[in-house]
């Protein structure tokens, strides 16, 4: 089928994607999309409308809101045994208020540029993952593609994302978060298995990338391929106070692995346990906690992307 099938997510940014709503529908109008617009009520509810909506034979789908959105879209796709996941393909108008998935490929905010992108029709196959993380008793599982964080960047994100569905945001939340979280934080020993590599540390952060950038901006995988079929991940060890604050702009201009309590490794198949739980985020959901298991599902997820850039990789 040709048709489009366009997932809105109304309290994506803040409610901003129920009041641009009709501005983004004209666009696809003026250039002539044929599509069907279904519009999510509730967490998780982007999963089943393209579960449904894909065994109704859409194969052409695009993402409306945020990070949260598209990844609830990619675990839709992930979900459904109607077609190959590579023969399904994803676009992106973004309104979330971090909107780091599109960072990679540089992807216009305005919904003009954005709407441009899926006209142009430009596609490659990107890698996602899989996480197995706890949550509560259960032990569960969720596909990502763009970035996971844990330790400090899983209790920023649970704290940022509370804050959200009060429906409090604006552009510095998350830097609100990350400054207040340095009084409540502590880094635990921490045992990471890459691909058959044990590394025990204590650790403060841990970033897990497919794409680059996650955080609202931050650079923390810069050398990060989307499809090169490996995580890159960035390991900081114990840090003080003084120095997260201090080397917050290398987190930002994708320096932070020239930090000498910084690693960096590439890898697989990623195993994750430590001392005391370390929160999870993934695609800036918070999921849960550790222990934590990590899979690469090479060259997975057909993305529309930027005529006017090559992605890395791409």
């Amino acid at each position: 089928m040709d048709k489009w099938l366009v997932v809105v997510n109304p309290n994506a940014g803040i409610g901003k994607v129920a009041r641009d709503w009709k501005k983004i529908s004209s666009i696809l109008d003026r250039r002539d999309f044929d599509y069907q617009a279904v519009f999510t009520r509730a967490p998780f509810h982007a999963t089943e409308l393209v579960r449904e909506h894909i065994a109704g034979s859409f194969r052409k789908i695009v993402s409306v809101g945020g990070d949260g959105t598209l990844n609830e879209v990619v675990n839709g796709i992930f979900g459904q045994d109607h077609w190959p996941t590579t023969g399904i393909t994803l676009g992106v108008i973004p309104v979330g208020t971090g909107n780091d998935w599109i960072r990679t490929y540089n992807i216009p905010t305005d919904y003009e540029g954005a709407v441009e992108v899926l006209s142009n029709g430009r596609t490659m196959l990107q890698d996602a993952g899989t996480v197995s993380f706890m949550n509560g008793p259960e032990n569960l599982t969720r596909y990502f593609i763009n970035m996971a964080g844990l330790g400090f960047d899983g209790l920023v994100a649970q704290k940022t994302n509370a804050d959200k569905a009060r429906g409090r945001g604006n552009p510095f939340l998350y830097i609100k978060h990350l400054l207040s979280s340095l009084f409540a934080y502590r880094s635990c020993g921490t045992t990471v298995t890459i691909d058959g590599q044990v590394i025990n540390k204590k650790v403060f952060s841990i970033g897990v990338g497919i794409g680059q950038y996650n955080g609202g901006g931050m650079h923390q995988a810069p050398d990060a391929k989307p499809d090169d079929g490996l995580f890159d991940l960035t390991l900081i060890r114990d840090l003080s106070r003084l120095s997260v604050i201090a080397n917050l702009g290398r987190l930002y201009n994708g320096s932070i692995k020239k930090h000498k309590r910084v690693t960096a490794y590439l890898g697989r198949h990623i195993r994750i346990e430590s001392e005391s739980p370390l929160l999870l985020e993934a695609d800036g959901e918070s999921l849960g906690h550790s222990p934590l298991e990590f899979h690469i599902v090479p060259q997975s997820v057909r993305v529309l992307v930027n005529n006017g850039r090559v992605a890395p990789g791409g």
